[in-house]
């Protein structure tokens, strides 16, 4: 099921369909399928995709140069490798002056209260909130350093930080309270989007 908030911001970025839109890390295909339904002509790739979604790497993907209106990147552009590469290859893909939305979970916001009011929620008692901050800052990127990828070729907007642990495993039933203790400075803000136009 595609989250509500996530589907507006990414529809409310977009061109009017029939726009041809790629979907990197499309995951299981839920938004590439919600936004085909919307009359979208989307392309969604993923490493381990099935089904509809193209079982390929962005850097491998297989396209004419300024064959897509826009591109939608959400939670993946901090797994993607090699970074630098795959996004320029990603610019190569899109026409200039078409739009990259982007949903991002931000690294380095990620720190020990994070990680353990997350494992609390889940009822996860095994696994150590420092030792999960520790491991995923050494193998995923920053949003930094995606933004810093991405600069080259897109003129991009300010992130809006929000909510995100909610869709990690736990439900938008936490979207709530997670918003809460963020407003008071109790948790950071992981989640982060924005967008970008292609120069």
């Amino acid at each position: 099921m595609v989250d509500e908030g996530l589907f507006r911001f990414v529809r409310s970025s977009l061109p009017e369909p029939p726009a041809r839109v790629l979907e990197v890390g499309a995951g299981a295909g839920e938004l590439a399928a919600a936004l085909a339904g919307g009359g979208y002509d989307v392309v969604a790739v993923d490493p381990e995709g099935s089904g509809d979604v193209r079982p390929v790497a962005l850097l491998d993907l297989d396209e004419p140069e300024g064959s897509f209106d826009a591109a939608v990147a959400v939670v993946s552009l901090h797994h993607v490798e090699p970074l630098d590469e795959s996004c320029a290859h990603l610019a190569r893909l899109l026409r200039p002056g078409s739009r990259l939305v982007v949903d991002e979970f931000d690294m380095a916001a990620f720190d020990e209260r994070a990680a353990a009011w997350r494992l609390e929620q889940s009822g996860d008692h095994e696994h150590d909130a420092a030792e999960q901050v520790a491991h995923m800052r050494g193998h995923l990127h920053s949003l930094a350093r995606v933004r810093a990828a991405l600069e080259p070729f897109f003129a991009l907007s300010e992130p809006v930080r929000g909510p995100y642990l909610y869709r990690w495993g736990l439900g938008p039933e936490y979207r709530a309270s997670e918003l809460e203790l963020i407003v008071a400075g109790a948790l950071p803000p992981t989640g982060a989007r924005f967008s970008g136009v292609r120069r």
